[in-house]
């Protein structure tokens, strides 16, 4: 790769200041100043840096959001703030969510600039297991319980997919554990509504085998580890 691309692919500058640059002197490889924006550098194995900082090349990167309410699961967005918003600091060239939270849901959500990824995990070929924290204004009995997991008439053409509901009884608040496999829009509440109870608060707490980190304040996120990376191919 030409060190003036891998520059903007980095997010370091635009192309037209690329050039200006590296013939500024600004930029070494391997310990060299150069002074040729053509020349070629090896990303993954050359030590590049930009003002004295290295620069590392990550072709996807990978981060866990613990999405706060009000937040749009969005890139972009006229009226209100997008998830992106909250990473400052980091190249946020190419990021997106990967599927959607709505507005009032918090909770696990992953970013990153792997589209392959992103299309396997939300193929609906694929059924990733979603689990949330529910709170709700009314408790479901035992019959409505075992219809939750059945499948629930929401509406749409067809049931929901079975879903497993587990109440948590250790709390004063009528809150339960629900697993789905699938992400139609609204679906937890809809599914409570097809019982009439409304949701309160909802909180995604893992995909598949990756978990939500409870250190991370809503708001706050982290690059995933390599093993958390590896979880989501074998989803």
């Amino acid at each position: 790769m030409r060190i003036d691309r891998f520059l903007v692919k980095n997010s370091i500058c635009s192309r037209s200041e690329a050039k200006k640059i590296v013939r500024s002197g600004r930029v070494s490889v391997n310990g060299k100043t150069l002074a040729d924006p053509s020349v070629h550098i090896d990303e993954a194995s050359d030590e590049i840096c930009f003002d004295g900082q290295i620069i590392r090349y990550e072709k996807f990167r990978y981060y866990m959001l613990n999405k706060p309410q009000g937040i749009v699961s969005a890139t972009e967005d006229t009226g209100c703030a997008t998830v992106l918003d909250l990473f400052e600091g980091v190249n946020k060239k190419d990021l997106f969510p990967v599927g959607r939270l709505d507005k009032d849901t918090e909770g696990l959500l992953l970013i990153t600039n792997d589209g392959k990824l992103a299309h396997e995990l939300l193929s609906p070929k694929r059924h990733v297991d979603k689990k949330y924290y529910v709170e709700t204004n009314r408790l479901l009995n035992d019959e409505d319980m075992r219809i939750f997991e059945e499948g629930v008439d929401i509406g749409d053409a067809k049931k929901t997919l079975p879903a497993k509901i587990e109440k948590i009884t250790d709390q004063e608040k009528n809150a339960y554990y629900v697993t789905i496999r699938e992400g139609r829009f609204h679906q937890i509440k809809r599914m409570f509504q097809a019982f009439g109870a409304g949701v309160t608060y909802l909180k995604r707490i893992s995909m598949g085998g990756l978990v939500l980190d409870e250190t991370l304040d809503p708001g706050d996120f982290r690059p995933l580890s390599s093993d958390e990376i590896s979880l989501l191919y074998f989803l």
